[in-house]
């Protein structure tokens, strides 16, 4: 019916509208409705939730909740997939900037207001990062990549923790699933209570701070002795977005990981194995997962043993056949009291 355009129904198959949601969930329960039921509800054929039935054209039959559930969280990993690598090639872009604008030989003054600030050396970080918890009054979002966490590091921030706890700021962490295996970090979270929830996913950004949803610290440069301080509304609210996105995708600390539903395939050995059929080398998988190589390289070898290859050749083969070439990681279990490391 023409009246019923798309315009209409300006929606994707995450939020139906009433009337579609009535007839999708009809056609579930019955198997399959009239094609004149459907006529009002384009969207229903728009989205492929309903298809026509190849016995007999005058009726719609419905893609199965399963089906649909899968192509939900594909394009969810993708569009934050997309948001890792933009962020990627933003921090390079940064660095190169920052470095063109150490050959200049005089710097001109930045303000308390500038929009974007670099930060050089591990002095004036610190300093710019207890300049922001002591102003911050809500809010604390952080990513924190790598592995397990050292008891340096946990001990580096402890004093912000706990004094943004003090004043009741609310704090969401992110770590790589390998840091669950911490002791460090357990007692660490031990000791915040319920001031923090934190999360994990097999892979995360690199490093971010975002105080009060005004204010971000990045790297710099690979190691770190160099930040930008972000104060830009639209650079940070981009943050923020790639932040939630992942939020939504992750575990909590406290829930245990989703079993992969392959007998003698681990968690972990799914998440090298979606990376292996991307065509990353052991190096590079390594980095992401928070692993070391020797660590990934023998988890390859446990998935060929486990999945019968005898070469790297064939176990992308069985990596696909199997289901292992995609995301690993299911939407996210009901939010959990969790903590955060500095």
């Amino acid at each position: 019916m023409a009246g019923h355009a798309t315009q209409e129904h300006p929606h994707g198959a995450d939020r139906l509208c009433g009337q579609g949601d009535r007839v999708y969930s009809r056609a579930v329960r019955r198997g399959r409705v009239p094609r004149a039921e459907a006529e009002p509800v384009p969207c229903l054929l728009e989205l492929a939730l309903l298809h026509p039935d190849p016995d007999d054209m005058d009726w719609l039959l419905p893609t199965s909740p399963q089906e649909v559930m899968t192509r939900l969280l594909r394009g969810v990993y993708d569009e934050v997939a997309r948001s890792q690598r933009r962020m990627g090639t933003a921090v390079a872009a940064f660095d190169w900037y920052a470095g063109l604008g150490r050959q200049l030989p005089v710097l001109a003054p930045q303000g308390e207001g500038a929009a974007i600030r670099v930060l050089d050396g591990l002095t004036r970080i610190q300093a710019a990062m207890d300049e922001a918890t002591e102003r911050c009054a809500t809010e604390v979002l952080t990513v924190q990549p790598g592995g397990i966490r050292r008891e340096a590091e946990l001990t580096e921030g402890l004093h912000r923790a706990l004094e943004l706890r003090g004043r009741g700021v609310r704090m969401r962490d992110l770590y790589t699933h390998v840091a669950r295996h911490g002791q460090g970090l357990l007692n660490y979270l031990e000791l915040m209570g319920d001031a923090v929830e934190a999360r994990s996913l097999d892979e995360v950004i690199d490093r971010l701070i975002l105080f009060d949803r005004t204010v971000a610290f990045i790297p710099a440069n690979t190691d770190r002795t160099m930040a930008l301080e972000l104060r830009h509304p639209a650079l940070v609210e981009y943050l923020v977005t790639v932040f939630e996105r992942l939020w939504r995708l992750a575990i909590p600390l406290t829930a245990p990981l989703p079993d992969t539903g392959i007998e003698g395939i681990s968690h972990r050995e799914r998440s090298i194995a979606a990376l292996l059929a991307e065509g990353h080398q052991d190096a590079v998988i390594a980095e992401r997962l928070g692993i070391s190589v020797r660590t990934c390289r023998a988890h390859i070898a446990r998935l060929s043993e486990t999945l019968g290859a005898t070469s790297r050749t064939q176990l992308g083969v069985r990596i696909a056949q199997v289901g292992l070439d995609g995301p690993s990681h299911g939407p996210a279990p009901a939010p959990a009291g969790g903590v955060r490391a500095p």
